[in-house]
């Protein structure tokens, strides 16, 4: 098994969380890991991404060129990241906000209306982990319990509040894209 995953959208919708999570859940399952955050000068709204790769042998490099995996938050993260998915790959959409397609036919596209999911959950800012529970319905690459078990881990404070919201936003996003629901392309 070897996953190179991009999480991308603007600072502040949490790709750097969403990869966190995948890490550390990869890391507790033995799995080589690498996880490295990228984002602009501003602090919201910027354009911000990270890295992630899982894998069960050693990791070369940390380099994506031709990820496994893009989780696109944003338009401008689609226009950046579609081309450049590996045949046989995932594209997880975040339909609310980004509503054009890909004509590929070589990789699987996820459109998930991600921030009405997390809108109805009562926090939008979870949009990252309704996506991230849509990754792993198509990809398993860890068992949503793995997620969970890193957010029990990691939140800490007065961010244990977000623990159990995010546990739905997980399964939330997990559950719509087994339900096979597909949205019509717009063109």
């Amino acid at each position: 098994m070897h996953e190179e995953i991009i999480f991308s959208g603007f600072g502040g919708q949490g790709a750097l969380f969403a990869g966190q999570l995948m890490t550390y859940a990869g890391m507790d399952a033995g799995w080589q890991v690498t996880w490295i955050p990228s984002y602009g000068p501003e602090m919201r709204g910027g354009t911000a991404h990270c890295t992630v790769i899982i894998s069960d042998k050693p990791i070369g490099s940390p380099i994506i060129r031709n990820p496994t995996i893009a989780v696109v938050l944003n338009p401008e993260s689609m226009s950046k990241y579609e081309a450049l998915v590996r045949p046989g790959g995932l594209l997880a959409i975040n339909s609310t906000l980004v509503h054009q397609r890909t004509d590929r036919k070589d990789i699987t596209q996820v459109a998930v209306p991600a921030n009405d999911l997390a809108a109805e959950l009562g926090n939008v800012k979870m949009a990252n982990v309704v996506l991230l529970g849509a990754v792993l319905a198509h990809r398993p690459i860890v068992p949503l319990e793995a997620v969970e078990a890193v957010l029990e881990e990691h939140l800490e404070g007065a961010k244990r509040r977000f623990i159990e919201p995010n546990k739905r936003a997980l399964h939330r996003g997990a559950a719509y894209a087994l339900q096979g629901q597909r949205e019509p392309v717009e063109m």
